[in-house]
């Protein structure tokens, strides 16, 4: 296993770190205490700058307009933009948009990519992905009760959608729906369809409420119904029946797209924590750092954060090597555990902020409302643990 860098990615990183402390956490006190939308100006000024940096979609294969940085080399890139909640939207690689992109890149035919994908990574559109449903469990994902049924040249769609991520403001949707309701395999019964969010019958009833927060068209968590929604079959990624495969490959590479970003807030977490115990006193002459149960939050923290991160770039290099379905189990093993090493360093690093980690002045209290939701998106800890568990004990049987 190498998990070395080239020297351009090394580069790369320096440059970015440089960037998000420069030009992206200035800006953080507007975001936490103000509207999304009123900061777009700004905004769109540091995408340019990334643009013109050459750090755009550093994911993306160089020929659809990215950086083309292999799974390993983005996940220190993506750490980075991790430490900010505004970093993974200024360089154009935040969830949906950067799985949306990966989807069509795979399964797009070339009318859809210069429709949805080209404007997708140039930032010009944001798009939503829509499979989770309020009548199903998320953690199955071969159980929904959206249908799209043919009618001559098109499908229509009828059933309803949450947790729809961006879909406040996305431009489509790739919606998972029933095509083969009676095919033989549960695993081909479903196909993913790229719905226009302007398409009659496609609604936005409301942004559901998380933790208190009721989202914006940054950070929002769709509740959507469709009713009649006429799309044309072309409309349709891969082959009809292929949804779950999909949705599979679709979720390995996400994931540690997802334990990256987490890695950051760790790691932002990590810095403002120890920051604040070697400056605030607690007496004269006493500062926090003094006392030993913050010592050993820290020591700990240090510990879990490290080991995760040679999980995760692990898990990197093994998929870049060998594809997702080989690394599997250790998709799963990084999914439930930098998942639980994000909630106890946040959890550590609001405890030694007292007061002050619960205010909005902080980027603590978003995160710990926000990142709550990793222990369950994506397959519940518990699926994860289960499935590498059966796949271990395959071995002694």
């Amino acid at each position: 296993m190498d998990f070395s860098l080239p020297e351009l990615t090394q580069r790369m990183v320096a440059v970015v770190r440089d960037f998000m402390r420069q030009e992206v956490y200035p800006l953080e006190a507007d975001f936490l205490n103000t509207s999304f939308r009123d900061m777009l100006p700004v905004l769109a000024e540091k995408r340019a700058k990334v643009k013109a940096m050459g750090l755009w979609c550093p994911q993306i294969p160089e020929q659809y307009g990215g950086q083309g940085l292999s799974l390993l080399e983005f996940a220190s890139i993506g750490e980075e933009l991790g430490r900010s909640p505004l970093g993974h939207y200024l360089f154009n690689c935040q969830a949906p948009d950067a799985g949306n992109m990966e989807i069509l890149i795979q399964y797009g035919s070339e009318a859809q990519k210069e429709r949805y994908l080209k404007p997708l990574v140039q930032g010009e559109i944001r798009s939503c992905f829509s499979m989770t449903e309020p009548a199903y469990p998320g953690s199955n994902p071969v159980w929904m009760g959206t249908t799209a049924i043919k009618d001559n040249e098109d499908y229509l769609l009828n059933g309803d959608k949450w947790f729809s991520t961006g879909a406040d403001g996305a431009a489509f949707s790739i919606v998972m729906a029933l095509t083969n309701p009676e095919a033989d395999s549960p695993y081909l019964k479903a196909s993913m369809i790229i719905v226009p969010c302007a398409t009659p019958g496609f609604k936005l009833v409301r942004n559901t409420s998380v933790m208190g927060d009721p989202g914006s068209d940054y950070a929002s968590h769709g509740e959507i119904q469709l009713n009649n929604c006429r799309v044309p079959q072309s409309n349709r990624l891969g082959p009809e029946g292929s949804g779950f495969v999909i949705a599979q490959e679709r979720l390995g590479p996400g994931r540690i797209h997802h334990c990256v970003r987490w890695l950051g807030i760790c790691e932002r977490a990590f810095d403002l924590m120890c920051t604040w115990a070697a400056s605030r006193s607690i007496a004269p002459d006493k500062p926090l750092s003094t006392r030993q149960i913050v010592q050993a939050w820290i020591a700990e923290s240090r510990a879990e954060i490290n080991a995760a991160r040679l999980l995760v770039l692990n898990t990197a290099w093994k998929i870049d090597q060998e594809g997702s379905y080989a690394a599997r189990d250790e998709i799963s093993l990084i999914k439930f555990f930098v998942a639980g090493v994000l909630q106890r360093v946040l959890d550590r690093a609001i405890q030694v902020h007292g007061g002050m980690g619960m205010t909005d002045n902080l980027p603590l209290a978003y995160w710990y409302r926000h990142e709550r939701a990793t222990r369950i998106y994506d397959g519940p800890d518990e699926v994860h643990k289960i499935s590498v568990a059966r796949h271990i004990l395959r071995e002694y049987e």
